[in-house]
């Protein structure tokens, strides 16, 4: 491809979105010169251990389910997805010889089921199109020189010219680690921690470490916020997809109260009370002189059906004839809306998310393009955007990074 003019490009990240974005760039105009520029020795760190080492790398949910799956930034991402989707994403890689799989819950990795197929497709693609890389490279800040944009490296006076620059330095913990981008007119949305399990030091159910319940249900006392799927019981509380959900929806309100907080667990997955009362009824009268220890409804885990009944106080040794009315109330209560006590947090993994970033209300989503800082764009979890988990922060990289990678002026 022929161009008729030279343009220096600078991605500043080298993280998943740092990546995608330079070898779209690189891809889309093959004579610009495009530079990589990474705080730390190391690239690719999040994308390396996600998904337990084997790269989430998106969700083969349908398109319309997709922008579903972020409490923020959901409406921007809708449009945005109409550009590049999970399925472009899938093509993405398949074309450049990673071959993927698609999980029952929708969940795609590579077909190695190791990340490091990941990083060996970005690594050669970085060599062959010849982006260029550059460690222990940080940017502290960013100046307007004219018609170009500098960036202040290491030393203070190192400043080095571009034409346009694309931030994918991925999420803050803290504010502070956002201010060079506010002090250029960009506002900032207060991060806070997303995607982490709940700890639960005073309640008896840790002591069920390893209990994996398939089809639970959690909802955040007084709200309307609810997460749903497999939950695990841990040594320190509850995991699992079922409370990540919860607490990427619940972000803020959780943060604010300072992780102290109650929850209500339905750990059959069944909303409705009655349909329950009916089934449970129906055991008894099928079942009348068992006792209620030996039959367990709705498939629950022995252990945890035995704690549920010792928590409600209702003998093991009492028949399933015996329980009457008032007891098959309190059974169906306890299954559809037991409380615990939540008492701080813990990061899932060592993959953190962040809810907060730069403000979606200064880009444009149209071309990823600053509103207030000409020829600077976004990519990445910078980005005041967040999703479930299940590869939807990726795949929001993916998308936000191609769409800034064709360097479209607002």
């Amino acid at each position: 491809m022929f161009y008729l003019y030279y343009m220096n490009i600078a991605i500043i990240g080298g993280g998943a979105a740092g990546f995608f974005s330079a070898l779209n760039v690189k891809h889309n105009f093959s004579g610009y010169e495009v530079t990589i520029f990474e705080k730390s020795n190391k690239v690719l760190s999040k994308l390396k251990i996600s998904g337990g080492g084997r790269c989430n790398v998106t969700n083969g949910c349908s398109i319309s389910d997709l922008a579903k799956a972020y409490p923020r930034g959901e409406k921007q991402l809708k449009k945005a997805f109409k550009i590049f989707s999970n399925k472009d994403t899938m093509q993405w890689f398949e074309k450049r010889d990673v071959p993927l799989v698609i999980q029952a819950d929708n969940c795609v990795f590579p077909k190695s089921q190791d990340s490091g197929s990941i990083i060996a497709c970005f690594t050669s693609e970085m060599h062959r199109l010849g982006v260029k890389l550059l460690l222990n490279s940080k940017v502290n800040s960013i100046l307007k020189k004219g018609d170009k944009i500098g960036l202040k490296l290491n030393e203070e006076n190192d400043i080095r010219l571009f034409d346009k620059v694309i931030v994918t330095t991925g999420g803050s913990p803290k504010r502070k680690g956002l201010t060079w981008l506010e002090e250029i007119g960009h506002k900032i949305e207060q991060p806070v921690p997303s995607l982490f399990t709940f700890n639960m030091p005073q309640e008896d159910i840790r002591n069920l470490m390893g209990i994996v319940v398939e089809n639970a249900i959690i909802s955040f006392q007084g709200s309307k916020l609810k997460g749903d799927g497999p939950l695990l019981i841990t040594h320190w509380g509850m995991s699992g997809p079922a409370v990540l959900k919860l607490s990427s929806y619940g972000a803020r309100i959780m943060n604010e109260k300072n992780y102290e907080f109650k929850i209500n667990v339905n750990w059959i997955g069944i909303k409705n009370q009655t349909e329950v009362s009916n089934e449970l009824y129906r055991i008894a009268l099928k079942n009348p002189k068992k006792q209620i220890s030996n039959l367990r409804p709705f498939d629950l885990p022995i252990r945890l059906w035995l704690f549920l009944l010792n928590k409600k106080g209702i003998s093991t040794e009492k028949k399933w004839g015996e329980l009457g009315k008032k007891g098959t109330n309190k059974l169906t209560t306890f299954l559809t809306n037991d409380e615990y006590a939540v008492k701080g947090k813990t990061t899932f993994r060592e993959e953190f998310v962040t809810c907060g970033g730069v403000s979606l209300e200064s880009v444009n989503f149209n071309t990823m393009q600053s509103k207030v800082f000409p020829n600077l764009y976004f990519a990445g979890e910078v980005l005041d955007i967040d999703g479930i988990t299940g590869g939807y922060n990726f795949q929001a990289a993916w998308t936000t990074g191609f769409i800034a990678a064709k360097l479209l002026p607002n």
